[in-house]
């Protein structure tokens, strides 16, 4: 039954944004994109499973580098048009640029300074 499925309001693209949370910190990780089969592999593998947009396919985050994000509670807000997904991050690594999550940069006195550290060079976690 995909009744659940039926009740995201999808966009005209057929996708739905998608926020991951740390488990535990309720740190925001990410943002992504999710069409109607990422979500339901996310339901039925316990892990994240994203549409990647750039590349135009499914993409099981964790699939290159191995920091999976382990599901443990799916929400839907209020408008029913964006998915909020707590996960435990493998690897403690969220963001390909090595960092813990996307969200880095931080803006000050009208300039973006990054203020987290890279955890893990790219370089040694995708193999391109």
């Amino acid at each position: 039954m995909s009744d659940w499925l039926d009740k995201v309001s999808w966009t005209a693209d057929g996708l739905v944004p998608v926020i991951a949370q740390e488990f535990g910190t309720n740190e925001v990780l990410m943002f992504a994109w999710m069409n109607r089969d990422a979500l339901k592999l996310t339901v039925d593998t316990g892990e994240a499973v994203y549409w990647s947009r750039s590349r135009n396919k499914l993409w099981h985050k964790g699939e290159e580098s191995g920091h999976v994000q382990k599901v443990h509670e799916i929400r839907l807000d209020c408008d029913e048009d964006v998915v909020l997904l707590t996960v435990e991050q493998v690897g403690g690594i969220a963001c390909h640029t090595g960092r813990h999550d996307c969200f880095f940069q931080k803006l000050e006195n009208e300039a973006w300074v990054i203020d987290q550290p890279v955890i893990k060079d790219p370089k040694e976690i995708y193999h391109e």
